[in-house]
């Protein structure tokens, strides 16, 4: 098999494909944040240009071997076999854990200030800290 046959087609498409873009974009990130880095240096553009195009293609060839290994395929072909059987929630039961989670949350945002309340009130009587309450 040569480098650029794909290694069981069709087999965790969708899951190589976003893997593939997920590395692209952090890759392109770190590219991003190397040249602001080396513009501090008084590199050309040109050698700037040539560094980002060195290291996307090393990473996109790189990409490419890893996502063609038989067992990192075999990994992606189950993980998006069980991505299919999962039971996705209604967008009625979104709406719901999310109310209980935002509820819940600002309970506790509550609860926190009435304590730190109370602990500076206590801490100000005992001449611990001076602040205005």
């Amino acid at each position: 098999m040569s480098f650029f046959t794909l290694n069981k087609p069709g087999h965790g498409k969708w899951t190589r494909i976003l893997t593939a873009s997920g590395i692209g974009l952090l890759t392109a990130w770190g590219i991003y944040w190397l040249l602001e880095e080396l513009k501090i240096t008084g590199a050309s553009d040109m050698v700037l240009g040539g560094i980002a195009l060195v290291i996307f293609a090393g990473m996109g060839l790189f990409c490419w071997w890893i996502l063609n290994k038989g067992n990192i395929v075999d990994f992606m072909s189950a993980t998006e076999s069980e991505m299919r059987k999962v039971n996705w929630p209604s967008k009625k039961e979104i709406w719901g854990s999310t109310g209980v989670v935002i509820s819940g949350t600002m309970l506790i945002v509550g609860l926190l200030f009435v304590i730190d309340y109370l602990f500076a009130w206590l801490f100000t009587l005992i001449k611990i800290l001076d602040v205005d309450l």
